[in-house]
C-alpha cells in the first residue's frame, strides 16, 4: 500500500518539487509535506503544506485529508495556523484551569485530614502531596513513630515532610548515632522541626560541634535524647557564646564536655538573658565566682532554676525562716538544689514536724537549715525514726533536740551504722552520754576508719580528750595532737563546719583559661 502527495499550482511562476515518504503502519500517522525550494517572480507568497495522513488498520485505508489546500476537511491540521479547542493533540490547560485543579487537590488532601481530626489550617501555603492517598502515607508513618493526631496537631507543618526525602534520612541518620528508637516518640514530640532538616547541612555540623566540646561520642546520643532542640541551633550563635562565658568565669575547659553531657540545655542559654544575670546574683549573696563556677561543673542544671521565679524569691524564704544571712552563702553552696526548689511549703512542713517530735523553735530550725539545707527534702517516716533511736539510747527530749540542732546530720544518717558507733561509745570508749550530746557529730565518723584506731592510741598514751578534739582533724592534724605535751583546748572545735574554700581549691592539671584575663590560677 502506498500513500502519494500531490501539489496544486494556482498561480504560475512557482518551481515546487516534493518528495515521498514510506508508508506508516499500526496506527502511526503519517506526514506528506510539499516544501517549497525556490520561490520565482515578484510575488512573495506562502503556500500552505496539504498533509495527508493515512492509517493501515487489517489492510483498510482511512484518509484524514484530501488534495487541495481549498478542498481541505475540518479535520485537516494547516501548519502554522493556532488551531484551537480541548480536543487538539497539542493543548494544554491554561492557568486558570490549573489552579482550580490544585485548589480541587487541595480541597480532598484538607477533607481527609479532617476527617481523621487534623485541623488543616496551618498547612495554607505549604506544598503539600496531590493526593489523599500521599497524605496517607505520610499520617501512617507518623502513627508507626508513636505520633498520635494530637501530636500531629501540635506541630501540622511535619505533614509537609516527604516520607522518602525528610523522614526515613533523619531517622536513620539519629539511629547511626545511637539515638535509640525507643526515645523517637518523644523526641519528635519535643522537636518535630527535625523532620525538616538536612543532614548534611543542618544535623552533621551541629553534632561535628558537639564532638569538638570533647563531647565523647556515646554521649552524643544521650545529649540528643534530653535535649533535642539543640539539633536547631547555629553554630555561631548560642551555643559559643555561652560555653565561652562559663569558661570565662572559671568553669573548666576539660570539664565542659561533662558539664554539657548533665545538662545540655545550657546550649540553649542566653548569656545575657539568663546565665550572667544568675552568676552575678549568687556573687551578690557572697559566694565568690570560682566558687559559682565550681557549683555549675558539679550541678549544672542549676542554670535553669528561674533567677525571678524561683531563686530570689526562695533566698527571701530563708531568711524568713531564720538563717542569718552571712550564711545565706554557705547554705546555698551546700544544697544549691534548695534555691530552686518549691521552697515555702517545704520550709513550713520541716519546721511543723521538727517542732511536733523534739520542740524545735523557729530560731532553732533556722539553726538546722544552716547546717544542713537537705533536711528540708527529708521525709516524715525517716526522721521520727532516728528520733526514736536517739531516745532508746537514754537521751531526753531536751538532749536530742540540742543534738540535732548541734548535727542535723543525725536525721539522715544509716541506723545500723549509728548503732555499731553508739555501741563502741558505751562498751569500748565507756564514755558519758553528755559526750555525746556535746559532740553529736561522733555519729558521723567512721567506726573501722576512724574512731577506733585513734581511741587506741589515745588510750596507750593515757590521754584524756574530748570527742571533738579526738575525731574534728585530719589524720596528719592528730598525729600532731598526739605529740603535744598538753591538750590545747582552742583546738577542740566542737561543731563541724561547711568551708566555702574547699570549692575553690586549685589544682595543677588545668590549664589557664583562654577567656579570663584575670585569672593566673589553674583551677579544675
Amino acid at each position: 500500500m502506498t500513500v502519494r502527495s500531490y501539489a496544486g499550482i494556482t498561480k504560475p511562476g512557482f518551481w515546487l518539487v516534493h518528495s515521498e515518504l514510506p508508508v506508516l503502519t499500526l496506527l502511526k500517522p503519517k506526514l506528506t509535506s510539499l516544501s517549497i525550494l525556490k520561490v520565482l517572480g515578484d510575488h512573495k507568497r506562502g503556500i500552505g503544506l496539504i498533509t495527508k495522513c493515512q492509517y493501515s488498520v487489517a489492510d483498510r485505508t482511512f484518509p484524514s485529508g484530501s488534495v487541495g489546500s481549498s478542498k481541505s476537511k475540518p479535520d485537516a491540521v494547516r501548519l502554522g495556523r493556532k488551531q484551537g479547542g480541548s480536543s487538539s493533540l497539542y493543548s494544554r490547560p491554561s492557568l486558570s484551569e490549573m489552579r482550580n485543579e490544585k485548589a480541587a487537590n487541595r480541597a480532598r488532601v484538607y477533607e481527609f485530614l479532617r476527617g481523621i481530626g487534623i485541623v488543616p489550617d496551618e498547612l495554607d501555603g505549604l506544598e503539600l502531596p496531590v493526593t489523599a492517598e500521599v497524605m496517607r502515607e505520610r499520617v501512617d508513618f507518623l502513627h508507626t513513630l508513636g505520633l498520635t493526631i494530637e501530636d500531629i496537631n501540635n506541630y501540622p507543618l511535619v505533614l509537609g515532610c516527604s516520607v522518602k526525602k525528610n523522614m526515613i534520612p533523619v531517622l536513620d541518620y539519629l539511629g547511626k548515632l545511637g539515638v535509640r528508637k525507643s526515645t523517637f516518640t518523644e523526641f519528635l514530640r519535643r522537636y518535630p522541626q527535625v523532620l525538616h532538616a538536612s543532614v548534611v547541612v543542618d544535623l552533621a555540623p551541629v553534632v561535628k560541634y558537639l564532638q569538638g566540646m570533647d563531647i565523647k561520642p556515646t554521649d552524643i546520643p544521650r545529649v540528643l535524647e534530653r535535649y533535642p532542640e539543640v539539633l536547631g541551633f547555629k553554630l555561631e550563635g548560642t551555643m559559643s557564646t555561652s560555653v565561652a562565658y562559663l569558661v570565662g568565669i572559671g568553669v573548666a575547659r576539660r570539664e565542659i564536655g561533662g558539664v554539657l553531657t548533665r545538662y545540655p540545655e545550657i546550649l540553649g542559654m542566653r548569656v545575657g538573658r539568663v546565665i550572667k544575670p544568675f552568676v552575678e546574683y549568687l556573687e551578690s549573696l557572697g559566694i565568690p565566682r570560682l566558687a559559682v563556677a565550681r557549683l555549675i561543673e558539679k550541678r549544672p542544671h542549676i542554670l535553669g532554676f528561674g533567677l525571678k521565679e524561683r531563686v530570689k524569691p526562695n533566698v527571701e524564704f530563708l531568711l524568713e525562716f531564720n538563717v542569718r544571712k552571712t550564711i545565706l552563702p554557705s547554705v546555698v553552696a551546700q544544697y544549691p538544689e534548695i534555691i530552686g526548689l518549691d521552697l515555702k511549703p517545704k520550709l513550713l512542713s520541716q519546721q511543723s514536724l521538727l517542732n511536733s517530735i523534739i520542740d524545735i523553735g523557729p530560731e532553732d530550725f533556722g539553726r538546722v537549715v544552716e547546717k544542713m539545707p537537705q533536711v528540708i527534702s527529708l521525709s516524715k517516716a525517716p526522721v521520727i525514726k532516728h528520733v526514736d533511736f536517739l531516745k532508746n539510747c537514754g537521751f531526753s527530749l531536751q538532749q536530742v533536740r540540742k543534738m540535732v540542732v548541734g548535727c542535723p546530720q543525725l536525721l539522715a544518717l544509716n541506723l545500723d551504722i549509728m548503732k555499731l558507733n553508739f555501741d563502741y561509745f558505751q562498751m569500748v570508749m565507756k564514755r558519758p552520754l553528755d559526750d555525746l550530746v556535746i559532740f553529736p557529730a561522733f555519729f558521723t565518723y567512721g567506726l573501722e576508719s576512724t574512731i577506733k584506731p585513734r581511741h587506741r592510741m589515745v588510750a596507750k598514751k593515757g590521754l584524756k580528750c574530748s570527742l571533738a578534739w579526738l575525731l574534728n582533724c585530719s589524720d596528719n592534724k592528730f598525729e600532731e595532737r598526739l605529740s603535744y605535751d598538753t591538750i590545747d583546748m582552742e583546738e577542740m572545735e566542737t561543731e563541724p563546719s561547711f568551708d566555702m574554700n574547699t570549692l575553690m581549691e586549685p589544682r595543677s592539671d588545668e590549664s589557664a583559661s583562654d577567656y579570663d584575663e584575670d585569672s593566673d590560677d589553674d583551677y579544675v
